[in-house]
């Protein structure tokens, strides 16, 4: 490669990367690695596969740090270069709040300016601003592109992006926002590939994943979600409780002592799927578990989704169109079963033969309603952001 950019996820103790070749100016960006530094702070690991999944770098490096393991990927991306030249770094930013709508120029200010919504998006937004602070330190001279998970769902109307209290606290930027949205772009894009004109039908994309969350589309624009303020909003999901009776915090505090702190721990860390099953926040560590309560908490997180799709067909006025994406959603069969087997009165008509091969299509030619799998690639929309904006 003589042209490359990176793409950074940095997470609360990983940071997840990937290379992409500009050499083919008018195909745009081609992923040609994909990697992980795990474990930041603790036994670590660096691992790097390229575009065919081969592994071509495993070790056990060990990074105390987020700038530390920024440092080692650079090192290695310049292995990678040998000569060439890295562009820019595009990053995943969890909430863009009320002011960035578009990918953005990273600067101090810029940083300076995000970290006032690290109370909204604790598991994510400290751990990505904490890496583009890191880089600046780093390399100064290296653009950096901040993407917002936020900026999809700009589109929604006033009554689905408003809460019900004075409106002193929406003029304060309290309001729903709505995540996964770099998810979502991208399906939005690929959609009338798969689907054809009913790409821009009524359709709702699951993506389901240790983060979960529905969003309703109507022209492939995002007309309601599930997530809120904050991430914590909505779906069940692997740590995170999902939608909540407001009186339970205040019971919790008021009635229980917990503090503030406690409660946040408790919402964000240790509910969800881990929460309800006491065993693991990975749906597919519970689909092999014989335990009851594994079993329950696949039944409530089914049970959440399919209640929450009936609320998005009715923000759409029906529904022609389910796309399941991300980890849960691509790969377990089980769950997308039993969704789909308890939506039927939405018009799903479940192919099982299908199903069990992942689709792409998993109903059947009768179905009033279809359903797909279709794989994200959240890295792929920051590339070209990152692209748009650099060359």
């Amino acid at each position: 490669m003589h042209t490359a950019l990176l793409t950074i996820n940095a997470g609360s103790s990983s940071l997840k990367f990937a290379l992409f070749s500009l050499d083919e100016v008018k195909a745009g960006p081609q992923r040609r690695y994909r990697g992980l530094v795990a474990n930041i702070g603790g036994r670590g690991g660096f691992s790097v596969r390229d575009a065919e999944g081969k592994v071509v770098r495993q070790t056990e490096e060990v990074a105390s740090d987020h700038e530390e393991a920024l440092a080692m990927t650079l090192a290695w991306c310049g292995e990678m270069l040998a000569g060439g030249v890295l562009l820019a770094v595009g990053h995943r930013l969890v909430h863009g709040g009320d002011r960035y709508f578009e990918p953005t120029l990273v600067d101090e200010a810029l940083i300076y300016a995000l970290r006032r919504y690290e109370p909204l998006a604790p598991l994510h937004q400290p751990h990505n601003l904490n890496a583009m602070a890191a880089l600046i330190r780093l390399h100064p001279e290296l653009p950096q592109i901040a993407c917002f998970d936020t900026a999809f769902h700009h589109t929604q109307s006033p009554f689905a992006a408003s809460f019900a209290l004075p409106r002193r606290f929406a003029q304060a930027g309290i309001r729903r926002y709505g995540f996964h949205g770099l998810s979502y772009e991208y399906l939005a894009g690929v959609m009338p590939e798969v689907l054809g004109k009913a790409a821009d039908r009524r359709v709702v994309v699951a993506h389901l994943g240790n983060g979960a969350s529905l969003c309703a589309m109507k022209a492939r624009k995002s007309v309601a979600t599930t997530m809120g303020l904050t991430p914590l909003d909505g779906l069940m999901m692997g740590t995170r409780c999902g939608a909540l009776d407001p009186g339970v915090v205040l019971y919790l505090q008021q009635h229980l002592g917990m503090s503030t702190a406690q409660v946040a721990e408790l919402l964000n860390e240790q509910s969800g799927l881990l929460g309800v099953s006491g065993i693991s926040p990975d749906m597919h560590t519970l689909l092999q578990s014989d335990a009851p309560s594994a079993r329950e908490a696949i039944g409530l997180f089914v049970h959440r989704v399919c209640r929450e799709l009936g609320s998005m067909a009715a923000a759409l006025g029906g529904l022609d169109t389910l796309v399941f994406t991300a980890g849960i959603g691509e790969h377990a069969v089980e769950v997308r079963e039993a969704i789909l087997e308890q939506s039927a009165w939405l018009g799903f008509s479940l192919d099982h033969e299908a199903n069990r091969h992942h689709g792409p299509c998993l109903t059947t030619p009768q179905s009033r309603a279809s359903a797909w799998v279709i794989a994200t690639d959240e890295e792929q929309v920051i590339a070209r952001h990152t692209w748009r904006l650099t060359i």
